[in-house]
């Protein structure tokens, strides 16, 4: 497959997917967003482009065939061309295991399939934006290396020769310029008490402190930074200094010392100024962390405000009829019993979704069961009564012979099947259509149940492929678009799939599969979203 690239540069992004269709969506994705883009189907030659143009990022796919996600993210951090070009992997394996190794082998961020579009545009620019500035960082660096070695070759350190009492018999031009004295004038100088003002007599104790002193008295080669010097107009200045001791004849005898120092005044600033732009980066990868758990929280918090909303809504409908029962002239006991037993069961099932929440956040195991289809769908229907009621409509249930059971938690499979059923009476009424909801189940292969819904209301929007299933689109003026997406994410959950179909007289048809009990365990997600 050849690469494909988009105009202007900004960054380089390369996009590594063995499906056609991802690589597609992924490029539609970020193809305005000022980014080069390049393609790859294969890890190959995913690793060849990125050798050749050095991404910022990398959106690698982990299911691929001959070589893996894995395996090209290792190849990737081995070479030093690509090790700090930012991988991002894209994998349905939206376990804690997955997530681990990838960033052991040295990703940066993991995107569950199917991805959100907005949630891939941002991760790209952040990433993006953090990979340059290290590159800049990087290149200062370099620049500083380069400056010193620069300096090193040209000789413009300061060279001074000592003798054994640190007076200067030595001192190049260097030194000179440093220090703003002639280099005559600074032949015959002491270099402790022309550098140093605060440096004692020398009958006084304490010289020792001093540097170079160890130097030319003991013969201790001594390397210090920071250290400040006097210049002649009374400024100081920060040095480096390497202190050599210079040794004469056979015997090794100590003449004094060889120092060689620059000022490192501007090197001490670009330093800070580098600490500064890594606290920078540091504090963009915070508050992209801040962001992420931000995010989490909020779809939770919503999400369990439209998880207990139903059966509460139940509740208070059925104590409405409750009180109207007893109100009424004469009192029907059995038909009040059994809109209290009503009111029990929706009240358990709310405490349920609350007991099955906090237990989903102390660990992340579902609570999964052998469960009968068509007792399934009629616990379903019974919990629909007031709905049914509410929208003037109906819910005729069909269940195959040959429908085996599932292995699914119950709770969340009533929850998406309500919430459809729900969606289906509402549309329904909407379009003015007096019949009833069609709920269906058939098998769809040998391991796999698939559940339909079908209403008969004015059908789906043009754009509902691209938009039906993001957080918080919605169709319904008063919905808050948290219905569909929290299904997708339940069913997904079972190892199912969950979709539309246009109706060609009009309506909708959603669907979603559930594995059998009895199966080989293999998934039902297409195999286009289960890499």
């Amino acid at each position: 497959m050849t690469e494909t690239v988009s105009a202007p540069t900004e960054a380089t992004v390369l996009l590594v997917d063995d499906n056609p269709q991802n690589l597609k969506v992924l490029y539609e994705t970020l193809k305005d967003k000022g980014y080069r883009l390049l393609i790859a189907n294969d890890g190959e030659k995913a690793l060849e482009l990125a050798h050749r143009n050095h991404p910022e990022v990398i959106l690698l796919d982990i299911m691929m065939p001959e070589m893996d996600g894995w395996q090209v993210c290792e190849q990737l951090k081995a070479d030093p061309v690509t090790a700090d070009s930012a991988v991002v992997f894209l994998s349905a394996l939206d376990d804690v295991d997955a997530k681990v190794k990838g960033f052991a082998l040295g990703g940066a961020d993991y995107i569950s399939k199917p991805f959100q579009a907005q949630e891939v545009i941002a991760r790209v620019r952040t990433h993006a934006r953090v990979i340059k500035l290290e590159r800049q960082l990087q290149k200062r660096n370099r620049q500083l290396e380069s400056d010193q070695s620069r300096i090193l070759n040209a000789i413009s350190e300061g060279i001074y020769g000592l003798d054994a009492r640190g007076n200067i018999i030595f001192a190049n031009p260097a030194a000179a310029l440093i220090t703003g004295y002639h280099a005559d004038d600074l032949v015959g100088q002491n270099f402790f008490k022309l550098h140093f003002v605060d440096a004692p007599n020398p009958a006084d104790s304490g010289e020792e402190s001093l540097p170079v002193w160890m130097t030319c008295h003991q013969g201790v080669a001594e390397h210090e930074r920071g250290v400040t010097m006097h210049r002649a107009d009374g400024s100081t200045f920060a040095a480096e200094y390497r202190a050599t001791p210079k040794l004469e004849g056979d015997n090794g005898k100590l003449r004094g010392a060889v120092v060689v120092f620059r000022d490192i005044t501007a090197e001490l600033e670009n330093e800070r100024a580098l600490d500064e732009a890594r606290e920078l980066v540091q504090e963009q990868r915070d508050q992209l962390a801040h962001a992420s758990r931000l995010s989490t929280m909020g779809e939770m918090a919503a999400g369990v405000a439209h998880e207990v909303n139903q059966p509460l809504t139940a509740i208070t409908n059925y104590a409405r009829v409750a009180r109207r029962m007893m109100a009424a002239e004469t009192l029907d006991k059995e038909l009040l019993a059994e809109t209290l037993g009503k009111i029990e069961a929706q009240s358990h099932r709310a405490s349920e979704v609350i007991r099955r929440i906090r237990r989903f956040m102390k660990k992340p195991a579902a609570g999964k069961e052998v469960l009968s289809i068509p007792a399934l769908l009629e616990d379903t229907r019974q919990f629909a009564e007031v709905d049914m009621r509410n929208n003037e409509g109906g819910i005729e249930i069909t269940v195959a012979d040959d429908v085996p059971e599932v292995l699914a938690d119950p709770v969340q499979v009533q929850q998406v099947a309500l919430n459809l059923i729900r969606n289906a009476l509402e549309a329904t009424r909407s379009a003015g259509a007096a019949d009833p909801v069609q709920v269906s189940a058939t098998m769809m292969g040998e391991n796999c149940v698939r559940i339909e819904v079908t209403d008969h209301g004015i059908g789906l929007p043009e754009d509902a492929e691209e938009k039906l299933f993001l957080p918080f689109y919605t169709t319904k003026e008063d919905g808050m678009g948290i219905g569909l997406p929290m299904c997708r994410s339940l069913v997904q959950a079972q190892g199912g799939d969950i979709g539309f179909e246009r109706q060609p007289e009009g309506g909708a048809r959603f669907f979603f599969t559930l594995p059998v009990a009895a199966g080989s365990g293999a998934s039902c997600v297409p195999a286009s979203q289960d890499d």
